[in-house]
């Protein structure tokens, strides 16, 4: 190999590998959309089945096709029994994430048309997996509490039967609509980490249960979604916002990185984590404690300040989760 050819590019920045006909991002603005949508618009005006429509289909359903593929995704959530005595036998102080990991590839091998690689097919697993992963997720999150999984509710929607099967309480409107607009805000993300790891799998015309269980296992990691969980538990860390200036700087100090900042897309801010704000925001105002929104405002403005880093999109996810009673380890499942 010619000197000229040898060259390494860390992290593969600035690589070209594909392109995206779903995610636009431009992160000098910043702006993300989904599908010519920009993300600020759907994710305050959508729900998560419409846009995950629109994401597959390349546009957004009529009344009659949000009822059909609504009720479609509904009608798939139920897990096989050998699911759940799987979960019941995995460690219950494991992560949650290896449980979900753990799930998905049995659900491969309980699939006696695994290895149909058609794009029919390959629909289908995409309903079943975006319809019982939460299933997983929830049943794993109150086996590890000491409870019974619950069983979905076919006549909630896929947010509000996610928030159900982990409490075991039917949430309002307002709980409703902000894990759906969440939910929404990490539905797609152009070519990330997971995805990328997902496509590296797929591209080799490995099994679809193989590809998704390659992108959960890109996920866990803590410089990927399994930030959320640390983010929460530095803010309970440092517990009173007059405290966050000196405990940023005291690690600053100590060369420890920080959970929830920068990203090598988004130099100008996330526009997920703008819309993560204001939701936090809302929350800490609605239920009279505000000490998260404020703990968490007063330790990015001085990272801001000393370090010029910007708070990302799982920064403001950490207390919005929070406020809505999610256990702090089924964070990064969640979403």
């Amino acid at each position: 190999m010619s000197e000229a050819t040898e060259q390494v590019i860390s992290g593969l920045e600035g690589v070209l590998a594909c392109e995206s006909s779903i995610a636009y991002i431009d992160g000098s603005v910043p702006e993300l959309s989904f599908r010519g949508y920009d993300i600020h618009d759907i994710a305050q005006t959508l729900t998560f089945e419409q846009v995950t429509y629109l994401i597959w289909h390349d546009r957004l359903p009529n009344a009659e096709e949000l009822r059909a593929f609504s009720a479609d995704l509904a009608a798939r959530r139920a897990v096989p029994k050998a699911i759940l005595d799987v979960l019941r036998a995995l460690p219950q102080a494991g992560h949650p994430m290896a449980g979900l990991r753990t799930a998905v590839s049995m659900l491969g091998a309980l699939d006696a048309h695994a290895d149909n690689l058609s794009p029919e097919d390959n629909v289908r697993k995409a309903k079943d997996l975006t319809a019982q992963m939460p299933t997983i997720v929830a049943a794993q999150a109150r086996l590890q509490r000491g409870q019974e999984p619950i069983a979905p509710d076919p006549s909630l929607s896929h947010a509000a039967n996610y928030c159900y099967m982990l409490s075991g309480k039917r949430p309002d409107e307002t709980t409703t609509r902000t894990f759906d607009t969440m939910l929404i805000l990490y539905a797609e993300h152009e070519t990330n980490a997971s995805t990328f790891a997902c496509r590296v799998v797929s591209g080799t015309e490995a099994d679809f249960y193989s590809a998704v269980v390659a992108g959960i296992g890109a996920i866990k990691g803590p410089l990927h979604g399994g930030a959320i969980d640390e983010v929460m538990r530095m803010f309970l860390e440092i517990e009173a916002p007059e405290r966050a200036t000196a405990y940023v700087d005291e690690a600053l100090a100590a060369r420890r990185k920080l959970p929830g900042f920068g990203h090598r897309v988004y130099r100008a801010g996330d526009p997920r984590a703008t819309q993560l704000r204001t939701m936090a925001q809302q929350l800490g105002a609605a239920s009279g404690d505000e000490r998260w929104f404020s703990i968490a405002t007063a330790a990015a403005q001085r990272m801001q300040e000393v370090k010029g880093i910007i708070a990302n999109v799982d920064y403001f996810a950490a207390p919005v989760l929070y406020h809505l009673g999610f256990p702090l380890n089924v964070f990064t499942n969640v979403i």
